[in-house]
């Protein structure tokens, strides 16, 4: 069969093919952007959370934020774009649980100093009672 180019058929068809396979593979690489601004966000949390309070009350969860913000570079440089999406997201959420976690470390140590304070100051009064 020709056509009016006078180029046979099979050669046509290999371009028609070839056209497709490019127009897909330029169609998924557009259709997922680097993440750049999940991935400000989950820097931003990770700088924000990786205070000395926090290293000290919560370094095993400062620590999954950290790496997974570290393997989501390496997504991105991988060109796994949706997946350092997902893990940019992820760092966000686990820098916030290292944050409440330490948090709530400091706060049962305040309300234990203040307990131990409370204790002392009701044998102090008992102390200076008069019998």
């Amino acid at each position: 069969m020709k056509n009016r180019w006078s180029v046979p058929a099979p050669v046509v068809t290999a371009l028609l093919v070839t056209t497709a396979v490019l127009s897909l593979s330029l169609a998924g690489c557009a259709s997922t952007p680097v993440p750049n601004e999940q991935l400000a966000v989950a820097n931003a949390a990770v700088v924000r959370a990786s205070s000395t309070s926090t290293s000290e009350s919560a370094p095993a969860e400062l620590s999954i934020a950290v790496n997974k913000l570290a393997a989501a570079r390496s997504a991105t440089a991988s060109g796994d774009q949706d997946r350092a999406r997902r893990l940019a997201e992820q760092v966000v959420v686990d820098a916030q649980v290292a944050e409440l976690h330490a948090q709530a470390v400091r706060s049962r140590k305040a309300a234990q100093e203040s307990e131990e304070a409370a204790r002392v100051l009701r044998e102090e009064l008992s102390r200076k009672k008069p019998s």
